[in-house]
């Protein structure tokens, strides 16, 4: 069963829309319609914006006029996400800060930020079930899958692009805490490698060192020594996809049970401990408050597994 959605519709730009690229605003206009066909038509031209062709990243403007095309779309929709689903209710316990203008979660290792890729849903659409009332809810930045830790999401357009625009203009402080292979070395603060991004027909993203990448930066420092591994804290001047990650692969560190870019025997070794996950974690934030000028400190525990693991190496220390 297909449904036509009305015919061609002209939508004018607000102010609370501005600076939203015109792909992801068609997602929020378009509920139900795969995000291939959104491409497609903005690709053919389908689209437009004030009678012009655009790109998908093209940003809307306050005042700017969008043609839409009808769209048949499947009445097989995704199923609504229930708050009441035991995942999406125990995000509930993960929010460690909010207000009228932000919700800060310390997010698990294992949820996507957002549904997608076989995925029924993610953090996003967890909380925006949680949270029915709210009008906007938006990942200001998002952390990979198996990564844990704090992630930022905006309640207002307004304060998603103060967010977006202190993180371009590198006013966010983030700490990350990853647990490495071997002996760091001291001396070695921070890592300056290119990262070039290559997708693979499965989808999958692999990110390498290549002198055609964009410019990366992670700065470094020993937090806790074992005899095996390294506790480190990792802070991303850039942000690139899989960046520290790739960067402690690049200095022969790897971090322990990272499925793309760590080190099996390492992983074999570290199983002792209990550890089956990427041992990575957004441990601090550092931003100005985008409604109230504060200077904003977040800080998100470890989960029981990272803290155990931690106990152990120390427990061999000083056996």
């Amino acid at each position: 069963m297909t449904s036509l959605l009305p015919q061609v519709t002209f939508i004018t730009v607000t102010s609370e829309y501005a600076e939203q690229r015109i792909d992801n605003f068609l997602r929020t206009q378009l509920k139900g319609v795969p995000k291939s066909m959104i491409y497609r038509i903005l690709r053919k031209g389908e689209v437009r914006v004030n009678k012009k062709r655009v790109k998908p990243e093209y940003k809307l403007i306050d005042g700017d006029e969008i043609r839409i095309p009808p769209v048949r779309v499947a009445e097989k929709e995704t199923p609504e996400v229930s708050p009441k689903l035991e995942k999406v209710a125990s995000l509930e316990s993960t929010i460690i800060f909010e207000d009228d203008s932000l919700l800060v979660i310390n997010k698990p290792s294992g949820i996507a930020v957002h549904g997608g890729s076989g995925l029924s849903f993610g953090v996003i659409e967890g909380l925006r079930a949680l949270r029915p009332e709210a009008k906007f809810l938006e990942l200001v930045h998002r952390i990979d899958r198996e990564t844990s830790g704090i992630l930022l999401i905006a309640k207002k357009r307004s304060v998603l692009r103060s967010l977006h625009e202190q993180l371009r203009l590198k006013q966010v402080q983030k700490d990350y805490l990853a647990l490495v292979k071997g002996t760091w070395p001291s001396a070695c603060k921070v890592v300056e490698a290119p990262l070039l991004k290559n997708t693979l027909q499965s989808g999958e993203r692999v990110v390498k060192v290549n002198r055609e990448g964009k410019p990366s930066e992670t700065r470094f420092k020993v937090e806790e020594r074992f005899e095996q591994a390294t506790l480190i804290k990792a802070s991303p001047v850039t942000g690139r996809t899989h960046q520290i990650r790739v960067h402690t692969q690049y200095v022969e560190h790897p971090i322990a049970f990272d499925p793309r870019y760590g080190d099996a025997e390492f992983d074999r070794k570290l199983s002792a401990t209990g550890l089956t996950r990427l041992f990575l974690h957004a441990a601090n934030i550092r931003f100005e408050h985008p409604k109230t000028g504060e200077t904003m400190i977040l800080n998100a525990p470890l989960d029981t597994m990272l803290q155990n693991c931690l106990k152990q190496l120390r427990h061999q220390n000083h056996s």
